[in-house]
């Protein structure tokens, strides 16, 4: 027996010389081509120890997230609306205790007022569905307020699409395509689809680039497909095309986008074929009349007197050439890769964009022939409800959704390693998305972001979520003291 003991000593203490021997031989190397390298003079100064700053650097991000940020510190989404957006995927108790951890006096901070008498709940009523393109061969009567933003299958896995549809369907939302074309997994999930056309035309495009009637008829044959949405621009990279890295780009997201396989996906910053208001209108007349199907565009806001000449124009043409919907993304929007001076300086956010559209249609009797939808950050209740009071028909949101999958912004979105297994085709990463599961959290989350919406609007006395107007918010203005969003944007009338 101590024979046995003594030999299991002497093989532990081994295995600890050659470990250790390994280590040694480690840090030799690292130190010689510290020393011998040119391009990061810390590691040339300070051999093996200068290693550390890079990783504690590369760290740093998400130690700040789990440790040290407060709960409405982080950007872009602070741990209090992620973790409600959590809770309410998960069909968990979504109350507070012990009152609100938001400050009321930042400036911008957002207020709806309340009335002594709300709207009980025998009065209440759901929001009638609103039809878009009632002109059209095909109009679409959208159900719900909030809907699923455009995600292109390739910077999503076949996975994660397949449970958003599937959820979109349970919950009777729509789901945007993004501009990475229509999958099978769309279809499979038995969502109601709106196809994005984007600079590249992905899906859409002839052997040259160009539109390809057969391939839109195609599309449009699809009873799931309801709309067409044609993307001039989106909020966290306006000027600038998607950018989709090679490595996402396999043998059947090639042939969906009909694209080279292995290669970057890199879209033009703009349409070759849309270079005024004029044919802008042209083309979204022209897909149309081939689908038969509603079609607006989608943009961030930057510069205006374009839409100005836009709206005037759709009246001399008259009202029937006007898009069926346009979308307003916000300059804060989201997505997987981006140039970061565009992310943090270029486009205006929704809270300028959107009343200012608002405000243009109403100016020149275009109000009820477009609709309006609003994209942006706009993940919890309150943010969707302030959107509608503000004019939006209806809200779309990408990264809400992503939560409710169970994103836990790793921020590698742009690299094929989501530990979560949503923005990524790795195999051994996608198996961890449990498409049952996160299908149900998909409509968990639809449906009390719409009970939620409800609450503010019975709140302030009004029967529906689309009751909501500017009236019932206000604003926290630099002196501290609040305004209401008609007085705010009554400079846009």
């Amino acid at each position: 027996m101590s024979d046995f003991f003594i030999y299991g000593i002497n093989f532990l203490a081994s295995i600890f010389l050659l470990a250790v021997g390994f280590v040694v031989l480690a840090v030799i190397y690292m130190y010689l081509i510290d020393v011998n390298q040119n391009k990061h003079a810390i590691r040339r100064n300070y051999p093996v120890i200068g290693r550390f700053r890079y990783f504690f650097e590369r760290q740093g991000e998400f130690f700040r997230q789990y440790f040290f940020a407060m709960d409405r510190e982080e950007m872009p989404f602070n741990r209090a609306e992620r973790s409600w957006v959590y809770k309410a995927a998960k069909n968990m108790d979504r109350t507070s205790a012990f009152g609100s951890t938001q400050s009321l006096d930042p400036t911008g901070t957002i207020m709806f007022m309340n009335t002594a008498f709300p709207t009980l709940e025998e009065d209440a009523i759901e929001p009638e569905p609103v039809t878009i393109g009632e002109n059209c061969r095909h109009p679409y009567e959208a159900r719900k307020v909030f809907n699923i933003s455009g995600m292109s299958y390739g910077a999503l896995s076949k996975r994660a699409v397949l449970a958003l549809s599937r959820g979109a369907r349970q919950a009777g939302c729509w789901m945007n395509t993004g501009e990475g074309g229509l999958s099978p997994y769309h279809l499979e999930g038995g969502a109601d689809i709106v196809f994005q056309i984007g600079t590249a035309k992905y899906g859409v495009r002839d052997e040259h680039g160009k539109l390809s009637e057969s391939k839109l008829m195609e599309i449009a044959s699809h009873d799931q497909v309801k709309m067409f949405e044609i993307k001039m621009s989106q909020g966290a990279k306006p000027g600038k095309g998607g950018m989709l890295p090679g490595v996402k780009v396999n043998a059947e997201i090639a042939k969906i986008r009909g694209i080279p396989e292995g290669k970057d996906s890199i879209s033009p910053n703009g349409h070759h074929d849309i270079k005024s208001v004029s044919d802008l209108l042209d083309m979204i007349n022209y897909v149309r009349e081939i689908t038969g199907k509603p079609t607006g565009f989608k943009a961030v806001i930057g510069e205006t007197e374009w839409l100005e000449e836009l709206a005037e124009l759709i009246n001399q043409r008259g009202k029937h050439s006007a898009p069926d919907f346009i979308t307003i993304d916000s300059a804060d929007g989201g997505t997987g890769a981006a140039p970061q001076p565009l992310l943090d300086s270029v486009g205006l956010p929704l809270k300028e964009s959107l009343p200012w559209v608002v405000n243009l249609l109403e100016r020149h009797g275009l109000r009820e022939r477009i609709r309006v939808v609003a994209s942006g950050k706009l993940i919890v209740p309150s943010k969707v409800a302030w959107a509608v009071a503000l004019g939006a028909d209806f809200v779309v949101s990408a990264r809400g959704h992503m939560f409710s999958l169970g994103c836990i912004q790793a921020l590698q979105c742009n690299k094929d390693t989501c530990p979560t297994g949503i923005t990524t085709h790795n195999p051994k990463l996608m198996k961890g998305l449990d498409v049952v599961d996160k299908t149900q959290r998909v409509a968990n989350y639809n449906k009390y972001i719409h009970y939620g919406v409800g609450l503010i609007a019975h709140s302030c006395g009004v029967s529906n979520i689309r009751g909501l107007s500017r009236k019932h918010v206000r604003v926290v203005q630099e002196d501290g003291l609040s305004q209401t969003l008609d007085e705010m944007y009554a400079m846009y009338k």
